[in-house]
């Protein structure tokens, strides 16, 4: 994987970084060359091994660099996780892993070690996306040094911001992460409504993550479906996983898979839109995550940029803003390039 191939190499240092999953680890090295507009950067080394062939983080770390024949270098390093990092203690959600990031560091030997949160990877891989990574749909030119925003539907709805700061004369971003799927869900017609009184039978609260998932989508139909014809989901037979709804909307074989997928893109233009608003984000916002890539054409076909602008008075901000979705497959690994680089 190659952004922009000019760059140098210093023999005796090194950075590391690393996408942490559930399943996968990839791990690669990181090099770069200072231009006049950008970092370019050079990913390569890239390796990936399934975390369930290592019993801790530091031994498939460790069997990386002695793989790589890295241990003589000094190693920065920068780790992408999907999970809080604000703590020295980190405890994986889906794996038996836990571990403290000064002792991970001590045993490793590295010179330094950051680790940042998934999302803060993928906003901080964003400035060096070329048109090749990524796919407009709609809206005017991105503004250079503007904010930007990144949401991302997967298992949950990841969220995320850029600002550009200057310090001692460098420009650099600044990632601004929280916590914004979980804000309140806001219906914009009679049939948001009923598929929000309906979530909320089953939820003591609905937010824009109830719908904007892979089981915000399963939540949706199962709405839609009650709507439509008063039908409970009572067998197995009848529930739907996300990729089956999402596989029978686009062949056309299902009516009310349709009618899921097409409400899920409209309320991604509502959220999308809602950060536009909050961050002024001329710098563009950009759309990442497991779902939407998978079916750009619907998304481009659907109401999702209508209802990104439509913001009353203020819906200039979003008219000029642009939208993005992520195509490139390993954000995580970039964003950190772009983080321990720019560190």
């Amino acid at each position: 994987m190659n952004t922009n191939l000019t760059h140098t190499k210093d023999h005796t240092s090194i950075n590391l970084i690393a996408d942490i999953g559930g399943t996968n680890i990839r791990l690669a090295q990181a090099t770069a060359k200072p231009s006049t507009d950008t970092r370019d950067i050079d990913i390569n080394d890239i390796e990936t091994y399934q975390c369930k062939e290592f019993s801790s983080l530091a031994d498939v770390v460790a069997h990386y660099i002695d793989v790589k024949e890295l241990s003589n270098l000094v190693i920065n390093a920068c780790f992408a996780i999907a999970c809080p990092v604000d703590k020295d203690l980190i405890s994986m959600t889906n794996l038996p892993w836990q571990f403290s990031q000064k002792e991970l560091k001590q045993t490793l030997k590295l010179s330094s070690l950051s680790f940042i949160n998934d999302y803060t990877a993928i906003a901080m891989a964003i400035p060096l996306l070329s048109e090749q990574q990524k796919v407009k749909i709609g809206g005017g030119n991105s503004v250079a040094g503007k904010p930007i925003s990144v949401c991302g539907p997967g298992t949950g709805l990841g969220v995320a911001n850029l600002v550009p700061l200057t310090t001692s004369g460098n420009e650099q971003w600044h990632c601004i992460s929280g916590e914004g799927g979980h804000i309140d869900f806001a219906p914009v017609n009679e049939t948001e409504q009923h598929v929000m009184n309906f979530i909320q039978g089953i939820k003591k609260r609905v937010s824009y993550e109830q719908l904007l998932s892979g089981y915000g989508l399963e939540q949706i139909y199962q709405a839609l479906l009650f709507i439509n014809h008063g039908k409970e989901i009572t067998r197995i037979n009848d529930k739907l996983t996300a990729k089956d709804i999402t596989t029978k909307a686009l062949n056309g074989t299902c009516d009310v898979c349709q009618q899921t997928l097409t409400l899920f893109c409209d309320v991604l233009g509502s959220f999308a839109g809602n950060l536009a608003l909050i961050m002024n984000s001329q710098g563009g916002v950009y759309i990442a995550g497991g779902i939407v890539p998978r079916f750009i054409d619907y998304l481009k076909a659907s109401d999702f940029r209508s209802r990104f602008e439509t913001k009353g008075r203020l819906s200039s901000i979003t008219e000029q803003a642009p939208t993005y979705v992520i195509t490139e497959e390993q954000p995580g690994l970039l964003g950190a390039a772009a983080f321990v680089l720019q560190k």
